[in-house]
């Protein structure tokens, strides 16, 4: 069964969001706290994509969010926010979620953003087999997994899927768009600045420098290349 946390504090939306997941065949599993979400998260392991409110009582979503991928790279996490503002959708993105939706939201939206992600972090088998490596750089596509000099780089399930995008066009110019569609899906609603976002995160990995990049550099205007 395809697990889902929902945590959200307000009952009426919760149960809103649960219903429509439940039909869309989803296991879905409640919390109306950061505190009792990361309880609910240490039981059921097995759960694939968390939906996380931003405005909570106490332990608000941010911090949820920091926790549960500090715990778990491979999570898949949604950030629900009442919020319009640029920086607090980047601070979600920063703290680890891998996506946001602004509330109010369709039905339609929410299902299609939990199942876009859910694939991604699904743990499909890569159609791919083996490891590419770009010194000092190896990523292995069996275990989806980064090394750098040999030591092991914590990646979201999001990240990988960017890393590899750029390791498998080394030198080649890929447009936002392209990142977007080719790591997000062409159905993906949002904005493609969760592209430049998740960029900043990976910068913050794996460049010695992550004020001068030298492995992922920009191309002004249009997008990103791997700098070999």
């Amino acid at each position: 069964m395809k697990k889902v946390l929902v945590l959200e504090d307000e009952d009426n939306i919760r149960s809103f969001v649960v219903i429509n997941l439940r039909r869309a065949g989803y296991d879905t599993l409640e919390a109306s706290s950061g505190e009792e979400a990361l309880e609910v998260v240490k039981r059921n392991p097995d759960i694939r994509v968390a939906l996380l409110d931003v405005m909570l009582p106490g332990m608000d979503g941010f911090e949820v969010c920091r926790r549960l991928r500090a715990d778990n790279g491979k999570i898949g996490i949604i950030m629900l926010t009442a919020r319009t503002q640029e920086m607090d959708k980047v601070t979600g993105l920063m703290t680890g979620a891998d996506d946001y939706v602004t509330k109010p939201f369709s039905p339609a939206e929410l299902t299609a953003r939990v199942d876009a992600l859910y694939r991604r972090t699904g743990g499909e088998p890569p159609l791919d087999d083996g490891i590419i490596r770009q010194d000092p750089f190896q990523l292995n596509t069996r275990n989806r997994t980064l090394e750098k000099n040999g030591q092991r780089i914590k990646l979201t399930q999001v990240e990988y899927t960017v890393m590899k995008l750029l390791m498998d066009n080394p030198g080649k110019a890929l447009s936002r768009d392209e990142i977007l569609e080719t790591v997000w899906g062409s159905d993906y609603f949002g904005d493609v600045k969760i592209v430049d976002v998740n960029i900043r995160r990976l910068r913050l990995k794996v460049e010695d420098d992550p004020t001068n990049p030298t492995y992922i550099t920009t191309v002004w205007g249009y997008g990103y290349k791997w700098g070999f």
